[in-house]
């Protein structure tokens, strides 16, 4: 008990200490509420494997249904409900092709995301 404790002290000031110029310049950068909530319900999309394989596998090559199913080895109905969610978002899109949909992701943005998240937690 007494390691979690020092730890606990460790990381926390031992004089209170406000350094009003850096509050002032770090909260010039601060968005208004509303974009942070975007951001966290947009964050929340990507805490699920099943939508960052997909979006893995469209930050590859656009896919159609058929083929993130048989890539996944998923159902279609376990698919759509996946792309519903991030269409919803606007983190992937679609186009048809004759009886095709075919997905892809939103932007360069959704790609650079996904990329940088795996080069963190493979660091």
């Amino acid at each position: 008990m007494k390691n979690v404790e020092k730890n606990q002290e460790e990381d926390m000031c031992s004089i209170k200490e406000i350094h009003t110029d850096s509050i002032k310049k770090a909260k010039k950068q601060l968005e208004d509420e509303e974009t942070y909530q975007l951001l966290a319900e947009t964050f929340k999309i990507f805490g699920n494997t099943t939508r960052l394989k997909i979006m893995s596998l469209l930050s590859v090559e656009d896919l159609c249904v058929c083929d993130l199913c048989e890539a996944m080895d998923m159902s279609q109905s376990a698919i759509s409900h996946q792309l519903r969610t991030l269409r919803a978002q606007n983190l992937v899109k679609y186009k048809k092709e004759g009886k095709q949909a075919r997905y892809s992701l939103a932007d360069k943005h959704v790609v650079e995301i996904l990329k940088i998240g795996i080069e963190h937690v493979l660091e």
